[in-house]
C-alpha cells in the first residue's frame, strides 16, 4: 500500500490509490455482495472486512482488524489454521482452508475460506479472500458418518447371525451325509461344500475395510485365496487382472462372491485330483462407467465327466445369484465364451441375503 493510505487499506481524500488498494468503489461493491470478504496486508493482519462480515460476528470493523477477527475463532481450530495461513503466505500460494468462527449470537459456525495473493510486479501486497457458511454441508457430514457407523454395526451383526446359522448347518448336513446311502453322499458333499462357500464369502464381506463399501479388486482377491484353501489345497488358481478400483455395496459384493465361489466348484467337481484348476477374472472399472467383470474358468485336458449323483447347478445358481443383486449375466465362463457381468449402477443399500435357490 501507498505511503498515504491510512491504517485499515482505504484511500484518504486526494490519494492516489494503488491497483491493490481497496477505494470506495470495491467497498461499495464488497458491502453488497451475499459473501463474507476480508483483505490482508503483506504480514498477514488484516486491514478489511466487509459489511456482510461484520453482520455475522456483529462486531465493527475495529474489532476485526489486525488480529482481532481470530478473537472468534474457535479454540480447537485456531492452531490449524494458523499453520495453514502461515505456510500459503511463505510461499505466496492461494490457499483453503475450514474452520468455525463464532457468530453474533454465540454459535460457532463453520465457514469455507479462500485467500489468493495479490502482487503487482513481482511485490507481494498481501491476500484477499472470501468465506461462506458450509455448516448445513458439515452436519450432512457428520449424520452420514453416524449412519454409517451404525450400518456396518448392523452389518457384523448380521454376519455373526449368519455365520453362526451356516456352522448349524453344515455340521447337520455332514451328518446326514454319513448316515445316507454310498450313492448319495456325493451330493450332501457338494451340498455341505457350497454352504461353506457361503460362510467364506460372508467371512470375506465382514473382514472388508469399509463393509457398507466394499473394494471389489480387495474383496475378490482375499476371497479367491481362500476358497483355494477350503477344498483340496493347492489345486485352485484364481488370478484377478484389469486397472481401475471399484466399490460396491454390500449385496453386490455378495453375489459376485457366490458366483465366483460356484465357479470354483464347477471347475473342481468336473477335474481329477491331480489336475490344476485356473480361473482368471477381469474387472474393468471404467470412470463413469457400470463395472463389467469377464470369468473365464479353464479345467484342464485331463477333465473327468463330474461325480456320479452330484447335479450341476452351476449354471442355475449363478443366474440366480445374479438376479438377486441385478446383474446382467451371459456366457459359460470358457475361453471362448467368458462369463460376462455387468453390475448395476450403485444405489441404496439393500441387506444381502440367500438366493431362492438356497432358500
Amino acid at each position: 500500500m501507498g505511503a498515504d493510505t491510512p491504517e485499515g487499506g482505504f484511500p484518504g481524500k486526494g490519494v492516489t490509490e494503488t491497483p491493490f488498494d481497496l477505494g470506495d468503489g470495491f467497498r461499495r461493491f464488497a458491502d453488497h455482495v451475499p459473501l463474507m470478504m476480508w483483505r490482508t496486508d503483506d504480514s498477514g493482519r488484516s486491514t478489511y472486512h466487509n459489511e456482510c462480515w461484520l453482520q455475522f460476528t456483529g462486531r465493527p470493523l475495529a474489532d476485526e482488524i489486525g488480529d482481532g477477527w481470530r478473537n472468534g475463532l474457535h479454540p480447537d481450530d485456531f492452531t490449524r489454521h494458523a499453520e495453514i495461513v502461515a505456510r500459503a503466505f511463505e510461499s505466496r500460494l492461494p490457499f483453503t482452508v475450514e474452520f468455525r468462527l463464532r457468530r453474533h449470537d454465540g454459535a460457532y459456525r463453520w465457514l469455507l475460506n479462500t485467500g489468493r495473493p495479490l502482487e503487482e510486479n513481482g511485490v507481494f501486497h498481501g491476500y484477499l479472500g472470501s468465506c461462506f457458511d458450509i455448516t448445513d454441508r458439515k452436519n450432512a457430514e457428520e449424520h452420514a458418518e453416524h449412519a454409517l457407523v451404525e450400518k456396518e454395526t448392523l452389518l457384523a451383526e448380521i454376519y455373526h447371525r449368519v455365520r453362526n446359522n451356516l456352522q448349524v448347518m453344515v455340521s447337520l448336513i455332514g451328518l446326514y451325509g454319513r448316515a445316507a446311502p454310498e450313492a448319495c453322499r456325493g451330493s450332501f458333499d457338494a451340498l455341505g461344500q457350497r454352504v461353506r462357500a457361503i460362510a467364506l464369502v460372508q467371512q470375506h464381506l465382514h473382514e472388508a475395510p469399509h463393509i457398507a463399501s466394499i473394494d471389489l479388486r480387495d474383496y475378490l482377491r482375499r476371497l479367491a485365496s481362500g476358497l483355494g484353501q477350503l477344498r483340496r489345497a493347492g489345486r485352485i488358481s484364481v488370478v484377478i487382472e484389469g486397472e481401475g478400483t471399484s466399490l460396491v455395496e454390500p449385496r453386490t459384493a455378495n453375489a459376485l462372491g457366490m458366483i465366483v465361489a460356484e465357479i470354483v466348484a464347477e471347475c473342481l467337481d468336473a477335474t481329477n485330483d491331480s489336475v490344476t484348476c485356473g480361473i482368471v477374472i477381469r474387472i474393468d472399472a471404467g470412470i463413469g462407467a457400470p463395472v463389467g467383470l469377464s470369468i473365464v474358468s479353464s479345467s484342464g485336458e485331463a477333465a473327468a465327466a463330474g461325480r456320479e449323483g452330484v447335479p450341476k447347478l452351476g449354471p442355475r445358481l449363478i443366474a440366480a445369484y445374479a438376479a438377486q443383486a441385478e446383474i446382467a449375466v451371459s456366457g459359460t465362463a470358457t475361453e471362448a465364451d467368458p462369463l460376462l457381468l455387468q453390475l448395476p449402477e450403485a444405489r441404496g443399500y439393500v441387506p444381502p441375503s440367500l438366493p431362492p435357490a438356497l432358500r
